[in-house]
């Protein structure tokens, strides 16, 4: 009996067939026992587990997979061209914390982009043929149509900030309007009075709050908000630079800039170096996300710190709920869940 420890009849590993065998039961037992089914008595799961020990029955996980109608594996999909992928920290931090939460569990993370319409529609086909379990949509904007295509073939999902105030897909994002408060009140409190906002990309949901945080920390205080010291930008570091020698045509005396990302702000350090502006001496400058390019910037940037690899890790955890609970939202009779995480400004040398 020893000698079938590790082989089985054929002489290669056991089968499942052969588990039913020796336990007396058939296939479709062994294969509900090994599942988990409540639907087996004690005694036929007690034979069925001693022949799996006997045998040394390994289940093939790719089997169990596809007999549940499951494939193991998650999507992150970016709906962003592969350069700002690799060029914006923030990509790179909220790509550890998905595969730190992850590591412990069997599922495989496919990395996807779809930036182009090609891109877009060769996803949408992927999709369609069910080949994930479950999709995390990274940077979405208000008028992708990736979010609506996953509702309609009832792929769960979760995404990294919600499209509107009326999003209906679980979320998961920072405080962005707190965010952009507590970066407009520090540079107030410095004595700041003609604080610019370079904004991100405003089909962002994310961006339209920072620019209402922005305008309510000046309103508050008592400022009138100067709209033409707001310059739309797209968070790249080109668009910084544009966006700051734009301001600095319009609004000469301004004397400080919140730019609403680190990448932003490093472009936006440039322009204004190039006009022989003095940071922080002339123009103060802060940033947002806290990423590397902060720590590492001349001077040290201040920026508003948001937990992305801890939003990583949630978006995980929210998406592992939803394939485990498959039924429509409606059915359940649940909210959607909006997750929102608490920032933090982190005060350095540019302000």
């Amino acid at each position: 009996m020893a000698s079938h420890g590790a082989r089985g009849r054929s002489g290669g590993r056991p089968t499942l067939e052969e588990v039913a065998a020796r336990a007396g039961v058939g296939r479709g037992t062994v294969s509900r026992v090994i599942n988990g089914s409540p639907r087996v008595s004690d005694a036929t799961r007690a034979a069925v587990e001693a022949a799996v020990a006997e045998l040394g029955y390994v289940p093939n996980t790719a089997a169990r997979a596809l007999a549940a109608n499951r494939t193991d594996a998650i999507a992150l999909v970016v709906p962003e061209p592969e350069t700002r992928f690799f060029a914006e920290p923030y990509f790179s931090d909220m790509l550890r914390g998905v595969g730190a939460e992850l590591s412990d569990t069997e599922m495989q993370l496919l990395l996807i982009f779809a930036g182009s319409d090609r891109e877009r529609q060769r996803l949408a086909q992927y999709l369609a043929a069910h080949r994930v379990d479950g999709v995390l949509l990274v940077s979405v904007h208000a008028d992708d149509p990736l979010p609506d295509l996953l509702s309609q073939l009832e792929i769960p999902a979760v995404i990294s900030g919600p499209r509107s105030a009326a999003e209906t897909l679980p979320s998961v994002d920072s405080d962005n309007y707190g965010g952009a408060r507590s970066a407009v009140e520090h540079l107030l409190a410095h004595g700041r009075r003609r604080i610019a906002h370079i904004t991100g990309r405003l089909d962002v949901y994310g961006a339209q709050r920072r620019i209402d945080g922005y305008r309510d920390a000046l309103a508050d205080a008592g400022h009138e908000v100067d709209e033409g010291l707001i310059e739309a930008g797209d968070f790249t570091e080109e668009g910084g630079r544009r966006a700051t020698a734009e301001l600095l045509s319009r609004r000469p005396d301004l004397d400080a800039v919140f730019a609403a990302s680190d990448v932003t702000a490093a472009g936006a350090r440039h322009a204004l170096r190039e006009a022989g502006r003095r940071i922080p001496d002339d123009v103060a400058l802060v940033g947002y996300d806290d990423s590397a390019i902060a720590r590492h910037m001349d001077p040290p940037l201040t920026s508003v710190r948001q937990p992305i690899q801890e939003m990583g890790r949630r978006m995980i955890d929210l998406l592992l709920t939803e394939i485990a609970d498959r039924r429509p939202a409606v059915s359940r009779g649940l909210e959607r869940r909006q997750v929102v995480l608490a920032t933090e400004l982190v005060a350095r040398a540019s302000s």
